[in-house]
Order: structure tokens, then C-alpha cells, then sequence
């Protein structure tokens, strides 16, 4: 075969921006690329290698020889090797060697390698992503799906373990095969959103993904980058946008991949303090980098631009920020402030934002950060870092400890819910229930619920109500829809099989109307991150450990009450409402289509005395373990009624009936109803909660005001 051909695709322009950290699209330029040279054939190849002595392509054509197809080192001083091999095509596997000034040969994968080999030693790929792509509609129209004030439910799944064939459990289902089975299922449970844990090449799969070493290949487990690209249009085509993790924090240390990538470190800090990741073995990118950080930024702008995401939700934003996250005293170094951020970071992040947001004004970032650092979802020029929302990951701690709470104890976690309307508004905020929370012995969602099945199910249900009720976008795990019983296992297929049982399906059926309600009632989405989209009715019954608010829309008749009854006891709830408005129950968790015990969610009685700051009142039929959503149907004259005022009490729930149970227990039915226990209903005080609200929230001392 014939040597290296000089041949280049940078122009002075292209290197004077790769040195200043502002190439965007690198992939244009760095990799394997088709060519053509004094008319033959073949296939240009660049690499960034500065600290290298040589560098070679190798790979079955030379019979990995690394002494024979040797690439040109530029004569700009840019680290940048290139040259052209004649007859190479697609398909054919290489890697380049690389002579560090140590004398040591280093065989490495190409950083902006299209596609990799699944193996340990895994080579690059001659690839395209050259596809026929059908999704113009889709892109047109998805600033509408993508915005704020639109519902955004997503659907989080692990490719590789959310369903596998029954005739052979150890096969991954193929992209083409995936898109066959999840296009119609997410269009059935009516989520607007999926998010694929990542996609990129990884070598390592108990990682999950989240140890790269592809950055610009999409997984060759489920097949061709095509293959990749037809799921996507699937699901675009089918009014679905596509979300994908990106993982920027760090990287894994195999021998073919970016670390000490020319027997220096390269990619990553040199300083571990900076540089190693002690929780993940793994290492930092050098975010102070201009080259680095514009093979970063690159690379989010190729999946936005060649796989035609829909969003990047960035992992491990926190260890990103934080010099000394997971570090004792001394092992971190304080930046040039005396702070513990790490400023570099931080500007990366600033710049990725403004870049992607520049170049696809109608997608969406998303960041996965776990502490309080300010201004996240804040726009870049107002100090902000710029991302369009950020995981409430406060939310979803203080939500899942109150529920795992026997209800008997909840009066005293009672602020875990409240709590969180004093900073909702702070950002812009997805709720997760994200694949962490079902792994390494948290359980799943279903055994974190207390109680025997029934109340485990009504627990999950009333949590799910409380959710999808809540201001902000969510975001589901797979296998959380139908009360998945196992922890999450990566190695395995969801149970599917536990929708036979009619508990299991009719939780699917509630999530399912759930995100009915919350794509069909403007009121739950169109003020999410505004303040006026909020308010407090009841937020201080924690004897009771009962909760009140409305979501309120655009218009002034828009309102919906959600009222969470988290104890096992069935209520005649007095509630106070504004004078003439007239409602109806529109959902009910207790409901028997959804596994529910049938208790009749309604309104048994009107009063015209003053009740919870508010001039009207009604009384509601309030289910055991349950949330239920009542809709303002119009504003009406007032009508007196001389009507005894009632002290409410709860009454017993009916007896449950003797039906198949599932694999939560299998042996057992559900033979605990709510008991009879008089408690008085409480009356409107002003308590020390709510004086800390109504101080942190305006809207809210407006709305308790009395008249």
C-alpha cells in the first residue's frame, strides 16, 4: 500500500480558533475523514499529539507496523498531525501510534473516532454519519415542545437493559429493534421527552456509559451510527424529542483512550487535585485548556448537529464546580479567590452554553448538579452559567424521605414538602426520579413505600400525583411507570412481566393519565418557573400530614387544586375556596381502574363561612393514601346556603375486596384499610411554617390575606 500523501482540511482560521478554545466543530476536521488526491481515493486522517515524537496510522492494512504510514506534524506549532493514506475505506479498523519524547509507543483510538470495535483494546472505525434524515417537521416545530412554558415529561432509559428478547435474555435489542417497541410505548404513556443514558462509546458496561472513551461514536453495542440516527427519527417523527446524556466531567483511564494521550497529560490535569477523580478513578478534563475546550464544545455541538439531539443533560456539574468535591482537607488546592469553585470550570460551562444555545436556540441543557450553587439556569450574561433547567435533586432527597416515612411519623417531616415552594423559583427546576435512586440497595421506588401492598401502591401513587402537580418539568425512570419491584439491574431487561398482575397495570395507567393531565391542562405547565403559577391553600395540617395548593395558568379562571392526603384514614375535608367558584373532581389516585381501593373522591357539601383565609368553603370526600386533582369550572354569583357548619372527620374506607395481588406480596391481601379515627378538622393558624413561607413567598401572603 502507498505511504502518506501531505494533505490538509484546516485552514489558518480553523488552528488560530482550535488555540483559543472557539472551534465548535472540530469533527469537521480532526478524525478520519473520506478524501480524494491527485485522484485517488482514500482517507485523511488528523490528530492532536503535541508532546509526540511520531505519529503513525496503523491498523490491518500495515499489519499494525508503526514505522511505516507516518502522518506530517503541521508547521504552525499546533500539535496537529495529518496526512492522506490512498484505498483505506469504510469500515476498516485503525489506531494511531503515537512515540511520546520519552521513546515509548503509545496505540490509542482516535478521539474523534466515528465508531469503535467492541473489545477491551478496542480500535476506531472508518465511519460516516451521513444520513437520510425526515425529521424537518419535527425540527421546525420543537422550540414549542423544548420551551419553558410547555409540558416536558421524560421518559429516562438505559438502552441496553429497558428490554430484552425472551428467547435469548443476554442479546441487546438493536437500535432499529428499540425504536420497533419504544416509539409506540412512549407515544401510549404520552411522555414529550426520552432520555437515553449515554450513547457514546464506553468500554466498561457496569459504568453505565458514564466512563467515555468514544466521544464522537455512538455505542457500536446496538449497532451503526445510522442505526442510531433511524431511533431518533423514529421518535422525532412521532412528535417525541430526544434528550441525551453528555458527560464532560471526566473520563476513564483505559490504555486506548484520552489519558496520557501523548505521553502527557494531555486531556486531562497534570495537578490531581485537579486532575483525578478519587470516587471514580477516573480523570478530569483540563478545563483551562483553550484545545480542550474546544474538543468539548465540539463535541455537544456533533451530537446536536449530526444526531440531531434535542438536549444534552450534562452528569457531575457538582464535581465539576467544586475543587474539593470528594476531597478532604489538603488533597484540594483553593482558586486564585480562596474559594473552593473551580473557575475554569465554570467559564467552560459558561462558554458551552452560550455556544449551543447560539448555534440551536430551540434545544435545551440540562444540569445534573446536587448542591446550591447559584444561578445555574441563569443566563450567561447576568452572571449566570447559562443552562436552560437543573435536576432538583433537594426536591426529589426530601420527597423520598418523607414518603418512605410510616404515615403514622410524617407530621414530623411535614416541611420535606412544604420546604420545597421556598426555593422552587430560584432556578429553573426538573424533577427527577432518576435511575441513582433505584441502585446499590436504595431499592426500588415501590420498597421505599411503607406499609403492606395496598398502601405501598397508594404511597406511590400519591407521590406520583404530587409530582406531576408540582411546578417544574419531570423526569421518570424506566420501570418506575409499572412499580418495577427489583432494583435497576444494567445486566438484565425491566420485569415486564409484572404487568400481568392488575396492580402493576393499573399504576402504568395512572403515570399514563398523569401525563394526560399534565399535557392537557395549561395550568401545569404554562407559569412552571413563575411564581404566580403557585400557592399555598393548606400547607400546615401536619396532624393530618395533608397538603393544598393550586396551579394556576395564564388566564384568571385557570386553577386547579391538588389535595395530598397522606395518611391511611378517609377524610370529609373542610377547604376553603374563593367566593363563586365552582369545582369538579378531574382525578382521583384512589380510583379503581388504578389499583386504587374506589373511595369516591367529591364534594359532599358547600359552606359560605370563612375557612383557610378564604371566604367560601367545601367539603370533600378525601380517599385514603391519595392525591386529588379538582378543576375550577367557572366563577359563579355566591349562593347563600344555611348550611351547619361540620366539624370533619374521617369515616373508614370500604372494605377492600379480595383481588390478585402481585409480586410485591404475593401471599398477602391487601387487608389493612384505612381505620376509623376521629380527628377534629383543623382550623386556619398561623404557624411558625407558615409565617416562613408567606415571608419567602409574596404571592402567598397575598393569597392567605383575609377578607
Amino acid at each position: 500500500m502507498e505511504k502518506v500523501l501531505p494533505h490538509s482540511l484546516f485552514t489558518d482560521h480553523d488552528i488560530y480558533l482550535f488555540r483559543e478554545g472557539k472551534h465548535y466543530k472540530l469533527y469537521d476536521k480532526f478524525g478520519s475523514h473520506n478524501a480524494e488526491v491527485n485522484g485517488e481515493k482514500g482517507v485523511y486522517f488528523a490528530v492532536w499529539a503535541p508532546f509526540a515524537k511520531k505519529v503513525s496510522v496503523i491498523g490491518d492494512f500495515n499489519n499494525w507496523n508503526p514505522e511505516t504510514h507516518h502522518l506530517f506534524p503541521r508547521w504552525d506549532s499546533s500539535g496537529i498531525w495529518e496526512g492522506f493514506i490512498p484505498h483505506l475505506k469504510w469500515g476498516d479498523i485503525y489506531k494511531y501510534g503515537i512515540r511520546s519524547n520519552k521513546d515509548i509507543l503509545l496505540e490509542k483510538g482516535d478521539p474523534f473516532a466515528l465508531s469503535w470495535e467492541q473489545n477491551v483494546q478496542a480500535s476506531s472505525v472508518i465511519s460516516t454519519t451521513w444520513y437520510e434524515w425526515s425529521d424537518e417537521n419535527w425540527l421546525a416545530e420543537r422550540w414549542k415542545s423544548n420551551s419553558l412554558d410547555a409540558p416536558i415529561s421524560v421518559y429516562e432509559m438505559h438502552l441496553a437493559s429497558w428490554m430484552r428478547g425472551v428467547d435469548n435474555p443476554e442479546r441487546f435489542f438493536n437500535y432499529r429493534e428499540i425504536a420497533e417497541r419504544l416509539v409506540p410505548y412512549l407515544k401510549e404513556m404520552n411522555f414529550t421527552h426520552v432520555e437515553f443514558m449515554p450513547v457514546m462509546e464506553y468500554p466498561y458496561d457496569p459504568s453505565w456509559g458514564y466512563q467515555v472513551t468514544g466521544f464522537f461514536a455512538a455505542t457500536s453495542r446496538f449497532g451503526s451510527p445510522q442505526d442510531l440516527m433511524f431511533l431518533i427519527n423514529e421518535l422525532h417523527q412521532n412528535n417525541i424529542g430526544v434528550i441525551l446524556d453528555w458527560v464532560p466531567s471526566h473520563f476513564p483511564g483505559d490504555a486506548n483512550g484520552l489519558h496520557y494521550f501523548d505521553g502527557t497529560f494531555l486531556y486531562e490535569h497534570e495537578d490531581p487535585r485537579k486532575g483525578f477523580h478519587p470516587d471514580w478513578k477516573s480523570y478530569i478534563f483540563n478545563y483551562g485548556r483553550p484545545e480542550v475546550k474546544s474538543f468539548l464544545i465540539s463535541n455537544a455541538m456533533f451530537w446536536l448537529d449530526r444526531y440531531h439531539a434535542d438536549g444534552l443533560r450534562v452528569d457531575a456539574v457538582t464535581s465539576m464546580l467544586h475543587l474539593d468535591y470528594s476531597r478532604n482537607e489538603g488533597e484540594w488546592e483553593p482558586n486564585i479567590e480562596g474559594g473552593n469553585v473551580n473557575l475554569e470550570a465554570k467559564l467552560f460551562l459558561q462558554e458551552f452554553n452560550t455556544a449551543v444555545y447560539k448555534e440551536f436556540p430551540d434545544i435545551m441543557t440540562i444540569a445534573e448538579e446536587s448542591s446550591d450553587f447559584p444561578m445555574l439556569t441563569k443566563p450567561v450574561h447576568d452572571g449566570g452559567i447559562g443552562f436552560g433547567m437543573k435536576w432538583m435533586m433537594g426536591w426529589m432527597h426530601d420527597t423520598l424521605k418523607y414518603f418512605k416515612e410510616d404515615p403514622i411519623g410524617r407530621k414530623y417531616l411535614h416541611n420535606k414538602i412544604t420546604f420545597a415552594s421556598m426555593y422552587v423559583y430560584n432556578e429553573n427546576y426538573m424533577m427527577p426520579l432518576s435511575h441513582d435512586e433505584v441502585v446499590h440497595g436504595k431499592s426500588s421506588l415501590i420498597y421505599k413505600m411503607p406499609g403492606d401492598e395496598w398502601q405501598k401502591f397508594a404511597n406511590l401513587r400519591a407521590l406520583y400525583t404530587y409530582m406531576f402537580t408540582h411546578p417544574g418539568a419531570k423526569l421518570l425512570f424506566m420501570g418506575d411507570e409499572f412499580a418495577q419491584t427489583n432494583e435497576w439491574n444494567f445486566k438484565v431487561s425491566l420485569d415486564w412481566h409484572l404487568l400481568e398482575y392488575p396492580i402493576h397495570k393499573g399504576l402504568q395507567n395512572f403515570v399514563k393519565d398523569l401525563n394526560t393531565l399534565y399535557r392537557t391542562q395549561t395550568s401545569l405547565y404554562e407559569n412552571q418557573f413563575k411564581r404566580t403559577g403557585f400557592e399555598w391553600v393548606e400547607a400546615n395540617d401536619s396532624d393530618n400530614s395533608i397538603f393544598i395548593y393550586l396551579r394556576k395558568g395564564s388566564s384568571e379562571d385557570d386553577v386547579l387544586m391538588i389535595v395530598l392526603n397522606l395518611t391511611p384514614r378517609v377524610f370529609e375535608y373542610k377547604i376553603g375556596v374563593n367566593e363563586g367558584t365552582n369545582w369538579e373532581v378531574i382525578l382521583n389516585s384512589d380510583d379503581e381502574k388504578y389499583g386504587g381501593s374506589g373511595v369516591k373522591a367529591e364534594i359532599v357539601d358547600e359552606e359560605d363561612d370563612e375557612w383557610m383565609f378564604r371566604p367560601n368553603a367545601i367539603i370533600l370526600n378525601l380517599p385514603a393514601l391519595s392525591g386529588v386533582v379538582l378543576k375550577q369550572k367557572a366563577v359563579l354569583k355566591s349562593k347563600k346556603k344555611s348550611i351547619a357548619s361540620k366539624i370533619s372527620k374521617p369515616k373508614s374506607a370500604p372494605k377492600l375486596e379480595n383481588k390478585e395481588t402481585s409480586a410485591v406480596n404475593k401471599k398477602v391481601q391487601p387487608k389493612t384499610s384505612p381505620k376509623e379515627i376521629k380527628v377534629e378538622n383543623p382550623k386556619p393558624k398561623v404557624s411558625r411554617l407558615k409565617k416562613a413561607i408567606t415571608e419567602a413567598a409574596p404571592d402567598l401572603k397575598k393569597s392567605t390575606k383575609k377578607k
